[in-house]
Order: C-alpha cells, then structure tokens, then sequence
C-alpha cells in the first residue's frame, strides 16, 4: 500500500486500523507517525509518511453531531437551562490535550465523522462553528482550532522539520482485541476472491484489444461497464468477503455484466484481426462467434461439447512469448488438434472427475477435457487450433491407468509418488535435491460465543477464531485414481464427500499443480468449518516464512513475533495468518532450499511448525462476529453450501542469490506470478 502510494504521488497516509497492542506502544513512545518504507528494491521512491490516528477515524467520545448520533448539542444561549458551553469545551480541551500527549508536534488532527455521516451535515457545522469559536476564545487556552484537510495537517508537520521513525513491514495482522484477529476475510468468499482475479484478466485482454484494433468510441462504453464493475470489487467489503450475502451476489451480478459487455469487445476485435489475416483473399472472412467460456471452472463449455469440430483462439495478454496447457470439456471419444500451420498438436483425453461432475449447478453433459499445449503464443498476440471430433476409439488419445503399490508421475525436475496402501502422496520437488513433500487437508472448527465480549468473540467474516490449536484432519487416506498420458499425469484423489483434489505433473512444466474442490462444507453437526490444505516438508525453517502483500515482492514474517512491539499471543493460529495474494514460502538455509505454494486468488495462510505452510481454501460458519455484517458467513447456491474450486502450484528449488530472493525469488517461482495473477485468454468458436 505504502509503495503505490507513493508511487501515485501522495504525500501521507492516515490510518486507524493497526493492532491494539502496536498502537498502544506506539501511544507510550510518542511514534504515532512514521516514514514508511514501502520497498527495499524502490528505496525512496517508495517511502510515505504516515499517521495513526487517535480514535480510529470517528469523532471524540460525546461530539458526534450527527442525526445518527445522540451526543449533546452545544447549547450556547446563556438563557437557557441546557446553556453548556463552559463544560462542552472543557471537556473537549481535555480531550485535545489527552490526545495531544501521543504526537511530537504542536499540531493534531481530530476527525469529525463516522460511517453514513452527514446526511443532515447543516447539523454537523452548526455544533463544529460554536465548538472552534468558543474553543478559540477561551482565555486559558493554548488550542487553535480550525476546519482543516489532510494536506494541510501534513504540511504544518512536514514544516517542523522532524526526523521520523521508520517502519519497513506492514500492520497484518490486525488484531482490535486480545481474540478478534481480523485475519478471516484473507479468505471469506473464495468464489468472489476467484472471480474478482479473473475479471481483472479478462479486463487486461479487453484494454489490450481495443487499443490494438482501434476499435471506436461505441465500444468504450462496453470497456468502461468492465472498469466499473472491477472498481467497485476493489471496495473493502468486497473483495474482502465482508459484506451481505445479497451485496455480494449483487457484485458478482455487475462483474458478469461487466464480462458480458466486453465480451462484446473481444468479439469484434478478434473479427477485426481475422478480417486483417484474411487481406490476401479473395473471398470475405467470415464473421465469428466466439465464446470466453467463462464456465470452465466447472468443466463447461458449450461450444466445445455440442460442436464436434471448433477453434480454440488464444490471446496471450503478456509482453513475452509463453506457452501453457489448454483444457475444454468435452463429449466425444477422439479428437486432432492442429497448430495454425496445419501441424499435428499431441493430444490426450482426461476424464471429468465425479465430484466436478456432480457441482451443483453444473448444466454439461461433458465428462472428459481434452488437454493439449499452445505454444510460443506471440506478445499481445493470438493462436488458433483447430479441433476435429470423430466417434471413432482412439487408444492413442486416451489416459491409462495404472496399478501397483508405488505409482510415479514425473515431469521436468519433479515427481510424485503416490503409495496405493496408504493413500499418501509425496511430492519431490527437485531431482537434484530430495525434497520430499506431504499435503493433506484439514479443517479448524469456528469458535461460537454471543460476542458480549472479546472472550466470547465468533469466528465470522472478519474473524478466524478457531475453537483448538491443532485442526482436524478430513481422511487420513484418500481414494486415488491415476491416469497417465502423453501431455499429463494425473491423480485424482477424493477425501470426502466434500473434499477432492487433482494432483497434476504437466510434461513440460517445472512446477506440480493441485487443483482443490472444497464443498458443500457440512453443518449437519451445528459446527462452523474453515477449511485448510497443509504442506509438510523436513526443513529447518527458524519460525520464518515468506508471504507476499502486493502480488510482488515478498515480505518476513516470523512465528509469534512482531518486529515493532513485544507481542502477547492469545490466539496462536489465527495471530500467524498472513494474507497470501500470491505466494507463501519457506526456505532453510543450511540445505540451500526453498519451497514455495503459488495461489489463484488472495487466501490467508501461514507456517505453524517447522517446515510447514497451509493455506485456508474455504469457511462456512455459522455464526457472525458482530463487527458489521450482522448475519453468519453461510454461502449458498443452488440450495446447497457453496462449492469452490481453485488451484495451486508447488515449486521448489535452490534459494536464489541476495536481493533477488524477496523480490521475485527462484526461476520457477519467477514465472509463478503469471499464474496466480494472469490468466491467457481462451476463446471457442465453433466452424
């Protein structure tokens, strides 16, 4: 936050939400404000002076003003019974002086105002016009009150010429008591979080389109639907999952919209571009109706299942070639993919696991995904393959399963192992190092109380309250199946009724990727659930791990301390979550080895022991935590509990040299933003 500030040109940065313990220690020590040092790889360019306010962002207690408030007005006709003026400004001198003991200028800033204020602001000015002119005229007084702006405070203090504590971490996790760690929403809502990351692609793609194909000014109307809509999920109580169910689902109707409204975009550009391809014919390119298939989380694509013969288009929205894996659902039994010079594209066939299958709300009659891979696709640029179905058996194309008690997929550098007797499945994250890795999936309980007090705060939207220390395991053995082929191997694994996963080994990637479904959560026990999956590795890792807050550089965190106060702990899981927008990762430096879990959309996370990091996929609770929401974090669709379904990707490797390490890290996790953050562009067309 600090370095985009910065780097947008603000001068300051007023806060009130910071841990009660950091700003009680920064009240006893007079370091209030600070220099924020945003970014060791910007330096100062990234540094922004910041305040902590004294009472959050609200009025002095007793000098609300507002129609929402009932403090008392100040009565200023000396002829009236109710006249206070001597007793209101005493009271609020005392006030000024007690906050003016936290701050080392002679100049402080006093809020006046709260959410849903001034509606009635004549109400507000009226009091604040008696409070500042009889303040002021008061004999005995030091105080010079005047109606001010954030810019002004910060020139009267950037004028006494100070030299400023610094800060170089950030204020997570917030704690406003003992037992509410604000640490829940680095969850809540997964699908929002999901979908939220997907719109900002699909955006990219659609800024890129209409400026490479100079499409005119009727188009930006639809673009400008997509910018709304991503701005308003940029909104504290949405991309962060607290808001009401309605509200949230009121977001999602205006981010569909928003997709839709661009898709129209996407569509006539890429008529535009194949019109330009087609210059040298004689006969007109025809127009195409192609479909972003944005249901593909759920393996569903209408397109690609009812047409046996179409086009996949892929855009790549980055400054440099890549390559990646495609997958579309699908209903027949062969298929040949061709490259956009007529050459044969190796293929396989992967069938739908069960559990997607039965999501509800599913309407595909798919149940396998071709996969194949789209390579070198050019910088702003697009490929098209085309696919032919035929009803004939092709042994060539399908996915073999394999027996035995120790079953291997390997590709470049990794492997993983799974044991049949057993179920466990052990990742080998580089073959020259051995570095084998154990995943399962667990679940805290959500604590209940009547949120009286802090002690009997509920895990809710904000809140991660867990009831133990130690979370509950799902399945200790998980049914497996393996299916091998020439472009993936795959294990597809159920835990539960709820709980599955596919763990995949792309031939020509560097990393393993887990692909989770989690849901419906069951409350038929009356117990809220949030929902984790836990990475084991033997490492020596110091209570040190490594997560990112801005999707680019990463940041220390370390086990039950705090760099700036001496913390007391009483919730020791949920005081160790950190917000994952990309990457949590641990490393041990005697064996020169890292690991890092890349994440498709912002999860809290954490490592509670010693090479350990895990990740909350999911919560469904049942009670609120009474900081706003006012009802339970209970998500529903279709009539049943929320099913969400996202996807990881394990890279391990060497720690890479000083000072590229907490900016980009290793080569494979170099590549590892492009995952979690940009998605290339999939579009289906049939022909």
């Amino acid at each position: 936050m600090a370095s985009l500030f910065a780097q947008l040109g603000y001068d300051g940065l007023f806060i009130g939400r910071l841990d009660f313990q950091d700003k009680q220690q920064r009240f006893r020590t007079k370091t209030t404000e600070m220099i924020w040092e945003g970014s060791d790889n910007l330096g100062s360019s990234a540094n922004l002076f910041t305040n902590v306010l004294f009472n959050n962002y609200t009025p002095p207690p007793g000098f609300c003003f507002d129609i929402l408030c009932s403090d008392e007005p100040i009565i200023d006709d000396d002829r009236s019974p109710e006249y206070n003026v001597p007793r209101r400004v005493d009271e609020f001198v005392g006030y000024v002086a007690r906050q003016a003991e936290n701050y080392v200028t002679n100049n402080i800033a006093i809020t006046m105002g709260e959410d849903f204020h001034y509606q009635d602001a004549h109400l507000w000015f009226k009091n604040l016009d008696k409070l500042i002119n009889y303040v002021n005229a008061k004999e005995d007084s030091n105080l010079n009150l005047v109606y001010s702006t954030p810019s002004c405070y910060l020139k009267a203090v950037n004028d006494a010429n100070l030299t400023w504590p610094t800060k170089n971490d950030d204020f997570f996790p917030y704690a406003s008591d003992p037992n509410s760690y604000w640490t829940g929403y680095f969850t809540s809502r997964p699908t929002i979080k999901r979908f939220e990351r997907v719109g900002n692609n699909f955006l990219q793609v659609c800024k890129q389109l209409y400026a490479l194909t100079d499409l005119g000014p009727e188009d930006k109307v639809d673009l400008n639907s997509m910018r709304e809509a991503m701005g308003v999920m940029q909104h504290h109580d949405a991309i962060t999952g607290t808001e009401k169910q309605a509200v949230a689902e009121d977001y999602a109707r205006m981010l569909h919209l928003g997709i839709v409204e661009c898709d129209i975009i996407t569509n006539t550009a890429f008529n535009k571009l194949f019109t330009n391809n087609h210059l040298e014919s004689t006969n007109p390119a025809p127009q195409v109706n192609l479909d972003s298939c944005m249901l593909l989380n759920v393996s569903q694509c209408e397109v690609s299942e009812k047409s046996s013969n179409f086009v996949v288009t892929v855009y790549n929205p980055l400054s440099h070639p890549v390559s990646l894996y495609v997958r579309v659902p699908v209903t027949g039994q062969t298929y040949s993919v061709k490259d956009p010079n007529n050459k044969d594209v190796v293929s396989q066939l992967i069938p739908i696991p069960a559990s997607v299958l039965n999501i509800p709300g599913r309407f595909s009659s798919a149940t396998s995904e071709l996969v194949f891979r789209a390579v070198s696709l050019p910088p702003l640029g697009y490929r098209s393959y085309y696919v032919t179905g035929s009803n004939k058996k092709s042994t060539a194309q399908e996915s073999t399963t394999e027996s035995g008690e120790l079953i291997t997929l390997q590709n470049n550098g990794n492997k993983v192992q799974l044991t049949v007797s057993t179920g466990e499945v052990q990742l080998f994250l580089d073959d020259k190092k051995d570095l084998p890795l154990h995943q399962n999936f667990y679940y805290y309980t959500g604590f209940t109380g009547d949120n009286r007090h802090f002690f009997n705060r509920s895990s809710g939207a904000y809140i991660f309250r867990p009831k133990q220390k130690t979370p509950i395991t799902i399945a200790p053995k998980p049914v497996s199946e393996v299916y091998k082929g020439p472009v993936v191997e795959e294990i597809h694994q159920v835990f539960s009724d709820w709980m599955s996963q596919v763990i995949r080994v792309y031939k020509e990637e560097n990393h393993v990727e887990l692909e989770w479904l989690v849901g419906p959560i069951p409350l038929e026990d009356n117990e809220g659930k949030e929902v984790i999956s836990k990475f084991s590795i033997e490492l020596e890792t110091n209570g040190t791990f490594y997560t990112d807050s801005n999707g680019r550089e990463l940041l220390e965190r370390k086990r039950n301390f705090r760099s700036t106060w001496e913390v007391n702990i009483s919730e020791p899981v949920s005081a160790n979550y950190y917000p994952v927008t990309s990457r949590i990762l641990i490393r041990d430096t005697t064996k020169n080895v890292e690991v890092a879990v890349l994440t498709d959309r912002a999860q809290g996370g954490s490592s509670l022991g010693e090479g350990e990091m895990e990740l909350m996929l999911h919560r469904r609770l049942i009670h609120d935590d009474a900081f706003g929401v006012e009802e339970a974090l209970n998500e529903t669709a279709f009539g049943k509990g929320l099913v969400a379904r996202g996807k990881h990707y394990v890279i391990g490797g060497t720690i890479p040299p000083v000072g590229a390490s907490l900016q980009f890290g290793s080569p494979g996790e170099r590549s590892g933003p492009e995952k979690a953050f940009i998605s290339l562009d999939i579009l289906v067309s049939s022909r």
